[in-house]
């Protein structure tokens, strides 16, 4: 009976989260990029991307309603090490209910240094992102990945999952190396998780 309790509250979690990502999107589609969060699988997959034994924080960028930050802790990363940047006041606001010991910062994510100035102290285990990436103009986007590497130790991932058949962030050859998941079915829609390190492609 208990479990059938705690299943059914997590069901009700699961379809309110879905009824706020629908909202967001109705209002600007631009900017939260997709109608439901994450799925389970979506989210370990990008998750799984994260070297555990690299100390530093782990920045997540437009982590919306909080799958992937779930899947962050299940695999073994403490929540105080995440520092998560979000723009959505309301999303900020339920963050910080369901993780009040990471750093929940409300701001502009293509702006990251400015946003985690103060906060990050130490170089960057990973920067793991959803937001929707394609949406910008492409220097943005090499902006976004440049200012990453520079906080990030070396040889860690920018991680970032994408509906599209291609990298959400064009490649740049001699700038950085990278690799490709293969397509997450489980996710509706299926997705793919693209990981980006600095460094000269050989």
């Amino acid at each position: 009976m208990l479990k059938h309790k705690v299943d059914a509250k997590k069901k009700v979690a699961a379809i309110g989260d879905a009824a706020k990502f629908l909202h967001s999107w109705s209002k600007k589609p631009l900017t939260v990029g997709s109608v439901t969060p994450s799925g389970k699988a979506l989210s370990r997959m990008m998750a799984r991307q994260v070297d555990l034994a690299s100390a530093g924080p782990v920045i997540e960028i437009g982590p919306g309603t909080g799958p992937v930050t779930k899947a962050l802790i299940e695999r073994g990363i403490d929540e105080s090490r995440l520092i998560l940047v979000e723009y959505n006041p309301d999303f900020v606001r339920l963050l910080q209910r369901r993780h009040p010991r990471a750093t929940v910062l409300r701001g502009d994510a293509y702006a990251l240094k400015e946003t985690v100035a103060g906060v990050v102290t130490e170089p960057v285990a990973a920067v793991v992102s959803s937001l929707p990436l394609i949406t910008r103009p492409e220097p943005v986007r090499h902006d976004l990945l440049r200012q990453s590497f520079d906080m990030m130790l070396p040889g860690a991932p920018f991680v970032q999952f994408t509906y599209s058949l291609f990298s959400p962030i064009p490649l740049l050859h001699g700038e950085f190396t990278w690799t490709v998941s293969p397509r997450v079915w489980l996710n509706m829609p299926p997705a793919r998780v693209w990981v980006y390190r600095r460094g000269q492609v050989s």
